[in-house]
C-alpha cells in the first residue's frame, strides 16, 4: 500500500492549514485524510486476473513481443509495468491502462528469469494505492542470433555463397567411406578384401568404397579472458557473444551441405565437448547457450589436443588476437593444428580503435593525437600476429563484428572447396 500524488497535495495541504486555523482543525483534516485513503486502498486491494503471453525461448538481439493483460474492477485506475533483468531492454516498460502490449530484446545468451509483473492499482478516490506482483517470473532460453543463421543458410542453398560442395557421397575408389561388399576382381586392391565376407562364402569378397565428401568440422571456441570484453564501449554484447553467433551459423550450414559438426568450447580447461556426427547441428547449437567467458588465460594446448589426434578435419578457431604477447600461445600451439588439419582462425575487428584511426589528425588536440598513435600500434601488432598466423599454416578471418559471421561462413565453404 502507499500514497498517490494526490493524497500528498492534500496532506501538504493540511500543513499549510495549520498555519491559518486552529491546530486542532487541521489535525481532524488530515486524520479523516488519512482514514480516507486507507479506505481507498484497500478498495483496490483487489485484483482481476493477469493474462501475460511471452516466447519461452528467443535469439540474442532479436525483439520479442510482450502481452500483460490486467482485468480491473469497475472504476479504478490500473497503472502496468513489466521489470526487467540487467540484460535485456524493452520499448516501452510501462503504460496507464490494463494492457501492454511492447517488445523486449535480451541481449546476453543463457537462461534468464524476466520478473513478475508489477500492477499499480488507485482507489476510487485516488487516494490510496494498492501495489501488486501476480504470478511467478518467467524462464526465458536465450539462443545465439539464430535468425542471422537462418538468413545465412537461405543464402548458402540459393548459391550466393557459391557451390558448397555438397555432396556426401564421393566417387568409387580406394576411399574411407565403405559404400558394399562385391565379388572380388583380379584389378583390386589387396587391402579391399574383406577376409571375413570370403571365409563366410568361400569366395574371395571385396569392399566397395567411396571417396569421403563430407569432413568433420570442429568449431574450437575460445572463452577464456580474450572474448570477455565487450565488442565496444558501452555494449553489453561480449565477444563470446559475437564468436557463438558465428559458430551457430556454421552449424547449420554444415548440416546443410553434409559436414559433421562438433564443438570444443575452452578456457583453462575444455568447458563443452560435442563430438562430431552427422545432424549434430542442433547439439551444437544447444551448447552454445550457457557457456559465459571466464577471466582466466586459455590453455590452446589442452584444446587443440583434444583435436589433433582425429582424422583430417577442418578446424575452425575463434578467439580474439589482440597484440601477439596475448595470441603467443595461441601461435606455439597452432602447429599441433595445421600439421594434420586444415585451420582457420576468426576473429573480430575492434571498432573503437579503427574509429581512432580513422579520424583525421586535426592537431589541436595532443591527447587524441596520441590515442591515434596507440590505436595504430595496436592494429600493427594484430597484422603481425595475423602474418604469424598465417606463416603457420592457418587461414586468418577478421571482420567488424556486422560482418564477422557472414566472412566465416564464407571461409569456411572456401575451405571445403579447397580452395
Amino acid at each position: 500500500m502507499s500514497i498517490t500524488g494526490r493524497c500528498a497535495a492534500l496532506l501538504a495541504a493540511c500543513a499549510i492549514l495549520a498555519l491559518f486555523a486552529p491546530p486542532v482543525v487541521a489535525i481532524g483534516v488530515a486524520v479523516l485524510l488519512v482514514v480516507a485513503t486507507v479506505v481507498d486502498a484497500a478498495a483496490a486491494r483487489k485484483l482481476g486476473s493477469v493474462d501475460r503471453t511471452l516466447p519461452s525461448v528467443i535469439s540474442r538481439g532479436v525483439p520479442a513481443s510482450l502481452v500483460l493483460r490486467v482485468s480491473r474492477p469497475t472504476g479504478l485506475s490500473t497503472r502496468v509495468r513489466q521489470p526487467l533483468p540487467p540484460d535485456a531492454r524493452i520499448a516501452q516498460a510501462e503504460v496507464s491502462g490494463t494492457e501492454l502490449a511492447t517488445q523486449f530484446t535480451m541481449l546476453r545468451r543463457g537462461t534468464h528469469e524476466l520478473p513478475a509483473a508489477a500492477i499499480a492499482q488507485d482507489g476510487p478516490l485516488g487516494l490510496g494505492r494498492w501495489l501488486h506482483r501476480p504470478g511467478t517470473s518467467a524462464r526465458i532460453t536465450v539462443y545465439p542470433d539464430m535468425h542471422a543463421a537462418w538468413r545465412i543458410l537461405d543464402d548458402v542453398r540459393r548459391g550466393r555463397f557459391g557451390d558448397p560442395g555438397k555432396r556426401t557421397r564421393g566417387p568409387l575408389g580406394l576411399g574411407t567411406d565403405f559404400e558394399s561388399i562385391r565379388a572380388y576382381h583380379s584389378k583390386d586392391d589387396v587391402r579391399l578384401v574383406n577376409w571375413k565376407a570370403s571365409a563366410r562364402l568361400g569366395l574371395p569378397m571385396s569392399n566397395n568404397l567411396r571417396v569421403e565428401q563430407d569432413k568433420d568440422v570442429y568449431c574450437c571456441v575460445d572463452a577464456g579472458r580474450l572474448t570477455a570484453g565487450p565488442l565496444f564501449d558501452g555494449s553489453m554484447v561480449t565477444r563470446l557473444d559475437a564468436l557463438f553467433d558465428a559458430v551457430v551459423a556454421v552449424a547449420l550450414v554444415a548440416d546443410e551441405v553434409g559436414d559433421r559438426i562438433g564443438l570444443v568450447a575452452f578456457a583453462d580447461t575444455v568447458l563443452r565437448w560435442v563430438h562430431p556426427h552427422r545432424k549434430t547441428g542442433q547439439a551444437v547449437v544447444d551448447g552454445c547457450i550457457d557457456i559465459e567467458p571466464m577471466l582466466v588465460d586459455s590453455d590452446y594446448v589442452a584444446a587443440f589436443g583434444r583435436i589433433g589426434a582425429a582424422k583430417r578435419a577442418t578446424v575452425l578457431v575463434l578467439t580474439d588476437i589482440f597484440e601477439p604477447a596475448a595470441a603467443e600461445p595461441l601461435i606455439s600451439a597452432m602447429p599441433t593444428l595445421t600439421r594434420r588439419h586444415s585451420v582457420i582462425v576468426g576473429s573480430i575487428d575492434d571498432v573503437d580503435i579503427d574509429a581512432l584511426v580513422a579520424v583525421p589528425n586535426s592537431g589541436t588536440a595532443d591527447l587524441d593525437a596520441a590515442r591515434r598513435v596507440l590505436a595504430t600500434d595496436v592494429l600493427a601488432d594484430r597484422q603481425r600476429t595475423v602474418d604469424l598466423l598465417r606463416n603457420a599454416g592457418a587461414v586468418v578471418v577478421t571482420a567488424t563484428p556486422d560482418a564477422f559471421t557472414t566472412e566465416v561462413v564464407r571461409a569456411y565453404l572456401r575451405v571445403k572447396r579447397g580452395r
